[in-house]
């Protein structure tokens, strides 16, 4: 593998082998002046995950170039790692893959095939006909979130589902976020916690301000202290970015329009999430409101959630008998609250 095809797909076990092969170890790496330049690149990839939710690309016009963005990868990786905070990992895995989808697509399907293949996605073609094992497909298509993504909607022939060229790479996007999320955080000794200690106080001190931000930012009259556990557990794993199902996601904003909040208040709060798209989270959020589909949808029973596996642990209150809805959670911690009464 070149330094060039090695810098654009730096998770590849070829790009490991060609950084192998140079010599340089990691010593040189957090120390030595020559590699100053990848140590401050890898250092903005970071910042770039963490402030844009994307990594941009640099030119690579020199073999120097290719090598220092390269390098960047190994780096950015030991200051996530050192930084130990699993929201940054996560937006990090997702800028990562981002990235690499980005690239792939402009690619040979012959090349694409080889990636998706040592991600562990087995890809047969037949004539001009792409298809993966349904299991993998239900796997990684689980954080895809239009219907047009469902299994019901898909060609499956012989136990696989049909797939274009884009949406192999949408599908290899998926397993490289969750492989790099999986990797990290890496051990890290004193000589890395030295070397990178100031980028790591600074992009702590930026994870402790998004953080603040986010806690201070109103949500109107709805008070998080009164949600039930499940909605408590939904609303956290939105934010860090975490892989929630479309009937979570369904649940929790459905959940929060009842309460009182408008479609932009509930964008708002979804924003601090890593995988954050405006335009596809406003479509999903105003159809369940009711502004696009004409119908505004109230959120799921306990029973409905449980059927869901999307009832997180709950407390001695969600064990009342009478304790049917997460409304009535939300509701029996107001002043007000009287149980239903028994006839």
């Amino acid at each position: 593998m070149d330094v060039k095809l090695a810098a654009k797909y730096p998770f590849l076990k070829g790009a490991s082998a060609y950084l192998r092969e140079t010599g340089v170890d990691l010593s040189k790496l957090t120390t030595s002046v020559a590699y100053e330049r990848a140590r401050f690149m890898g250092k903005e990839r970071v910042m770039e995950a963490l402030e844009n939710g994307m990594i941009e690309d640099h030119p690579m016009a020199s073999e120097v170039d290719a090598n220092n963005e390269l390098l960047s990868y190994p780096v950015a990786r030991m200051i996530v790692s050192a930084v130990t905070d699993q929201m940054l990992v996560t937006r990090y895995a997702i800028a990562e893959a981002k990235k690499a989808d980005k690239h792939l697509r402009g690619e040979e399907f012959t090349f694409i095939k080889s990636v998706a293949e040592e991600l562990g996605l087995n890809v047969s073609v037949d004539e001009d006909t792409i298809s993966v094992d349904f299991t993998d497909f239900l796997r990684f298509s689980a954080a895809m979130r239009s219907k047009d993504w469902k299994l019901i909607n898909q060609r499956l022939q012989d136990g696989r589902v049909i797939v274009t060229k884009q949406r192999l790479v949408r599908l290899i996007q998926q397993m490289l976020t969750e492989k790099i999320s999986s990797e990290l955080p890496l051990a890290v000794n004193d000589d890395i916690m030295n070397a990178f200690s100031q980028d790591i106080t600074v992009i702590s001190k930026i994870m402790e301000e998004k953080r603040a931000e986010f806690k201070a930012r109103s949500m109107g009259k709805v008070s998080i202290i009164r949600f039930p556990p499940c909605m408590k557990k939904l609303l956290t794993m939105i934010q860090s970015g975490e892989n929630v199902p479309h009937t979570g996601r369904f649940a929790l904003v459905s959940f929060l329009h009842t309460l009182g909040m408008n479609s932009d208040e509930v964008l708002e709060t979804f924003s601090s999430a890593p995988d954050f798209d405006e335009s596809k989270s406003r479509y999903q959020i105003q159809h369940i409101t009711g502004e696009i589909s004409g119908t505004e949808y109230t959120p799921p029973e306990c029973s409905t959630m449980k059927s869901y596996g999307i009832c997180f642990d709950p407390d001695s209150l969600c064990k009342k008998d009478w304790m049917a809805h997460p409304l009535t959670y939300y509701r029996s911690k107001g002043k007000r609250f009287k149980p239903p009464s028994r006839k």
